[in-house]
């Protein structure tokens, strides 16, 4: 097994960390987007936001496939191949003629996107002491946070250079090259052990690991806490190209530097130690809720600054409750990553929908207030988590 600070290491996080720019750029490139696609189209606010939410969806549900084909065939050759897909679809983004083939080759992409949350954590479990195991998640989501940061601000700047077609080619194009990159570097997981395949054996692993108390509240923190965090962004980059602000796709894409927030405090993660992880959830939640407060206000820097709070406070909760549920999974470790990846990114497909009538009904201190609501609830299970302990 491979021990901290070793050249093998450094290799296989920073192998991670290019896998998950590639993934989260590819994913969250569309973000900035979204009020310029709604134009580009001549469709409403909401279906634009399809682009994102279909692409969150299906990648969710893909994640109950890659789970069970990365135990019984192995993380590195699926992570390539997925790598690898994604790059070609954004490609192809490029040629697509209307929204509605937009909108199919991005729910294609979230399939392809699934393979790496399904397999990552369970690779690193297969691979690292476990002492090595916390700081090299925190430096994997530090990894998601810069892809997402780095992809929106690339796809903000981009299109409002060169217009909505050159962001998928450079996008697509620069993630070939960083799929060569992780395939030379990546090696294969050292006690990876395959799990025999069957419908039976499949469907008894996830009940197994639903039905595990450990495990189950953490799942739903990481689903809603995503609900919640995501969508925030969606609707702030409304909020935000309208009056008084109206601010254009690149100054839209700039916002998303607020994730950065996200990467400290998930390499931060590791210090915070098993024993201490629900002090941890609760902390980064109390400080999300801050931060949603905070950008009630109509003075940009305040509303930027609720959003570095709302990153930070969002990342150190994810990544030491990704962390618990690969440290209590007793088996399956793949298939109990990529169930909280199910419960992840359904969130987000379901939070579009949850908080779309409170910016209806009032804009965005309603949507404040339906995220609050979320945010108590997640309070509650990491009360519930301290007492089953």
């Amino acid at each position: 097994m491979i021990a901290r600070g070793t050249p093998a290491f450094r290799r296989a996080s920073l192998a991670l960390v290019l896998a998950s720019l590639v993934v989260f750029g590819n994913l969250y490139v569309i973000h900035p987007l979204l009020p310029l696609i709604s134009q580009q189209y001549q469709v409403s606010t909401l279906q634009a936001s399809n682009a994102f939410t279909l692409t969150s969806l299906t990648l969710g549900l893909s994640l109950l496939l890659h789970g069970p084909l990365s135990d019984a065939f192995g993380r590195r050759a699926p992570l390539i191949i997925g790598m690898a897909v994604t790059a070609l679809l954004t490609l192809g983004m490029a040629f697509a003629g209307s929204f509605t083939t937009l909108v199919w080759l991005r729910a294609a992409l979230g399939i392809a996107l699934g393979v790496l949350p399904a397999t990552a954590i369970a690779y690193l479990g297969d691979s690292l002491q476990r002492t090595a195991l916390v700081s090299a998640v925190g430096l994997y989501i530090g990894g998601n946070t810069i892809g997402g940061a780095g992809g929106r601000l690339l796809g903000g700047f981009i299109a409002d250079h060169f217009g909505l077609q050159a962001v998928f080619l450079i996008v697509g194009s620069g993630s070939l090259l960083c799929t060569l990159a992780v395939a030379l570097m990546l090696p294969a997981a050292r006690a990876f052990r395959p799990q025999r395949l069957s419908l039976g054996s499949i469907l008894g692993t996830f009940a197994s690991h639903l039905s595990n108390s450990a495990l189950l509240p953490a799942y739903l923190i990481g689903g809603l806490n995503f609900m919640v965090f995501i969508n925030l962004y969606t609707f702030i980059t409304f909020r935000l190209s309208a009056e008084p602000w109206q601010l254009g796709a690149g100054s839209l894409g700039l916002l998303f530097l607020t994730y950065l927030a996200g990467t400290l405090s998930a390499s931060l993660s590791g210090r915070v130690g098993t024993a201490r992880a629900t002090q941890g959830m609760a902390w980064g939640i109390l400080l999300f809720m801050v931060g949603c407060l905070v950008t009630l206000t109509d003075q940009l820097w305040l509303i930027i600054a609720g959003l570095i709070c709302n990153a930070f406070g969002f990342f150190l909760t994810h990544s030491l409750a990704n962390s618990w549920v690969n440290q209590h999974a007793a088996h399956g470790k793949a298939s109990a990553s990529s169930l909280y990846s199910v419960f992840y990114y359904l969130g987000a497909a379901v939070g579009l929908y949850y908080l779309a009538p409170f910016w209806r009904f009032a804009g965005w201190p309603a949507v404040v207030a339906g995220s609050l609501l979320i945010l108590v609830l997640n309070l509650a299970l990491i009360i519930y988590m301290r007492r089953g302990r």
